[in-house]
């Protein structure tokens, strides 16, 4: 049964006074708590402050679709005079990879790019037809294609850097119809001379349409979260219950404390009961998070048994993660845990801010953080159509990954403490029987 510690009613008081005149109470605590903070705000604003700085191969689809016409006698195709301008630009904020119309809405649809710039079918002829007599003119266009589900913000520099490009072309364009119409005998009409000089409109469109209920491509990001904490969350509450159930942590309920009898179990079986528990609990916290959000919330979902299968396992990974490391750190584990799957973990996810808009630590960081796997995996299945693409396959590779590294790791550290006779309470244990008892 468990027991009810009272102070003695003889003992001495302490006051607070007495206990901080100690340095040993608070300068530990005070010491770890700033290094903390410290490490906190360099690794969360470290990644954001600059962006546009950072950026680096940002992956843009370049596509010309323009045949050419013939003009003055001359053979030419402007489309590509463009995209041979635009990739000779040794810019390396983008990295421009030229492919077909096709190609590019499948790059677009399997979050391989995070945008494109497409040159149309007849922009040759239709930049002719401006110089000429023609009464009304079709004005030629370039279209910046959009992808919000491979990040809002990822999305938003790629159409930056598109319409930029495309506004250059048009601007050189206009210096050489200009010119051609300066060359003339009639006077150029003011309204003529502003069209030559700027003859190209841009438009924007998306390139892969995200449902309204998305976020604007931050629900991925958000679930992901979700699951991460779920997992993170149920792991340190199984510890604590646990730990509790088998005396070996006390238990206060308000007022009321109690310790039960240290039970004769193992550091390695100790490992294999909280994992157990945390298995069977992400099976419903995952259920729980899928029906707030998408039932409850209305957030835009597909292959919900697919998701689900993802969920679960996505937060059994990391809670088996988190009994792993407590296995090897102890009392630490929990803050060494909070750093591995939360602190390190949000800024190198790349789901707020492009991985290619982060400096190069970060990037190391996100090859195997699990926010980065596991967002990935996320936004494949909610925007990508649950496509077998590199993402998701990547994201169940390492999920596999790292559940074998957590279950054998823990194993492994767990038999090492039992076989030194490392135990993890000095007091003497009591038979099975006695704690089973104790339990009923």
């Amino acid at each position: 049964m468990p027991t009810t510690h009272h102070a003695p009613r003889h003992a001495q008081a302490l006051r607070a006074v007495h206990v901080l005149r100690d340095p040993k109470t608070w300068a530990l605590p005070t010491g770890v708590v700033a290094v903390v903070a410290l490490l906190l705000s360099l690794l969360y604003m470290g990644g954001i402050l600059n962006p546009q700085t950072d950026l680096s191969n940002l992956p843009v689809a370049l596509v010309t679709s323009d045949e050419g016409a013939d003009v003055g006698g001359k053979q030419t195709n402007v489309g590509d005079q463009v995209v041979q301008a635009i990739t000779a630009d040794d810019d390396a904020a983008v990295d421009w990879r030229v492919m077909t119309a096709s190609e590019a809405r499948a790059a677009l649809s399997r979050d391989e790019v995070f945008g494109a710039l497409e040159i149309p079918a007849g922009f040759t002829a239709s930049i002719a037809a401006l110089g000429t007599a023609t009464a009304d003119p079709v004005r030629p266009t370039i279209t910046v294609l959009t992808n919000q589900g491979a990040g809002s913000l990822g999305s938003s520099f790629a159409s930056t850097a598109a319409q930029t490009a495309a506004h250059a072309a048009s601007s050189q364009v206009g210096k050489q119809l200009t010119a051609q119409a300066s060359s003339g005998d009639a006077p150029t009409a003011n309204a003529t001379a502003l069209l030559l000089a700027d003859p190209v409109a841009v438009v924007v469109e998306p390139g892969h349409q995200l449902g309204p209920h998305s976020g604007t491509g931050l629900s991925a990001f958000y679930f992901t979260l979700l699951l991460v904490l779920a997992g993170f969350i149920g792991a340190t509450v199984v510890s604590t219950a646990v730990d509790g159930a088998l005396g070996y942590a006390d238990t206060e309920y308000g007022p009321f404390h109690s310790r039960r009898a240290a039970a004769p179990i193992s550091r390695a079986q100790t490992f294999l009961v909280k994992s157990a528990i945390s298995v069977v609990l992400a099976l419903v916290t995952s259920a729980i998070v899928m029906f707030a959000t998408i039932t409850l919330l209305g957030m835009d979902a597909g292959h919900l048994p697919l998701l689900y299968a993802f969920s679960v396992c996505a937060s059994a990974a990391v809670a088996l993660g988190v009994h792993a490391i407590n296995v090897v750190f102890g009392g630490l584990g929990q803050l060494v845990s909070m750093f591995v799957f939360i602190v390190l973990a949000l800024p190198s996810s790349g789901a707020t801010v492009p991985l290619e808009a982060l400096p190069s630590f970060y990037r190391f960081l996100a090859t195997f953080e699990p926010m980065r796997q596991l967002s990935d995996g996320v936004r494949s299945i909610l925007y990508f159509d649950a496509q077998a693409t590199g993402a998701l396959s990547r994201s169940w590779s390492m999920i596999a990954l790292g559940t074998a590294l957590a279950v054998v790791g823990g194993l492994v550290a767990a038999r090492f403490y039992d076989r030194r006779g490392l135990r993890r309470l000095g007091y003497p244990v009591v038979s099975a029987p006695e704690v089973v008892g104790a339990a009923a």
